[in-house]
């Protein structure tokens, strides 16, 4: 029997779009909240003896958990066989280690109630920080899928000649293969972080590229600081606006605004993450991931 999406609040538009790309139905669900703030979940298709993907993307993850763990235990126990996520945007990659005396490892505690609930991931570009691979947090088998593609077609496509621009030194290769497929030249970041929202940044011989439109890029735009203070810089080396690229639109608290100040340009963003700047699709990198966990490992056995 053929696989089913389900769309968690909010994914409806990737969900679908994944949908399409893979030729499987799109399912439907209702989750809401009772007065006291309680979820409501239930699972309105026809869900036993099939394989489920529930597509909940993860920015803003506390608020999305339960009603993640709910429809992923609801589905279990209605006959699904198979339960998998996908997560463009994986959260709790940043606290991969104790730094302070009794802090929280995140991650793995994350990781863990993800594994136990679901017997696969597929998601987009994590930040994996000190990790090599995700299967070393994960239990249950995962796929990346990795946006430098989109993002150098889109700059190649859309961009007149187009100087990358990496945030730091871990970034150099990754840029470097958005830049290769953009076929154009690129930078790195010298990069000092003071804390959360305090980033001391300094583009090396940015002078010598004056006839280029500049192109920030960047995983995940968050707080922005590190991205705007590049476009201070930029700026002040007697540049145009840069344009500012990213995977996943996160843009926490006043985000864009610290970019607007700063003096950026466009910002484009994946939709791996529902934002205004959209403008990268990525259900096409994500289907052949997603088709390969939920269908031609079927016969795998059940984590649960």
């Amino acid at each position: 029997m053929t696989a089913i999406l389900l769309a968690l609040p909010g994914n409806d538009a990737l969900a679908g779009a994944l949908a399409r790309e893979l030729g499987w139905p799109l399912g439907s669900l209702d989750s809401r909240h009772f007065p006291d703030g309680e979820t409501y979940m239930r699972i309105e298709s026809e869900c036993a003896e099939r394989s489920v993907a529930l597509v909940c993307t993860l920015d803003r993850p506390d608020e999305k958990m339960l009603p993640l763990l709910f429809a992923a235990d609801a589905l279990r126990e209605l006959g699904a066989t198979r339960v998998g996520l996908v997560a463009p945007y994986l959260a709790y990659m940043r606290q991969d280690r104790r730094f302070q005396r009794g802090e929280a490892v995140t991650s793995r505690s994350f990781s863990k109630i993800i594994s136990c609930h679901f017997d696969w991931l597929a998601t987009v570009d994590p930040h994996l920080h000190r990790l090599r691979a995700l299967d070393e947090i994960y239990s249950i088998p995962t796929r990346v899928v990795h946006a430098t593609p989109a993002l150098g077609t889109w700059v190649a496509e859309n961009i007149d000649r187009p100087l990358l621009i990496g945030p730091d030194s871990e970034s150099a290769q990754w840029v470097a293969n958005v830049a290769t497929r953009a076929d154009a030249p690129y930078l790195v970041l010298e990069k000092r972080r003071h804390g959360d929202r305090d980033v001391e940044v300094t583009v090396p011989n940015i002078g010598q590229h004056r006839d280029r439109t500049a192109v920030i890029v960047d995983d995940i735009i968050s707080s922005a600081r590190t991205m705007a203070a590049a476009v201070a810089h930029i700026r002040a080396a007697g540049m145009a606006p840069p344009l500012c690229l990213g995977v996943h639109a996160v843009f926490a608290s006043d985000a864009q605004r610290t970019l607007d100040a700063a003096g950026a340009g466009l910002v484009v963003t994946t939709d791996s993450i529902p934002h205004g700047s959209n403008r990268i699709p990525i259900a096409g990198l994500l289907a052949p991931a997603v088709r390969s966990l939920a269908v031609d490992e079927v016969s795998a056995k059940p984590v649960h």
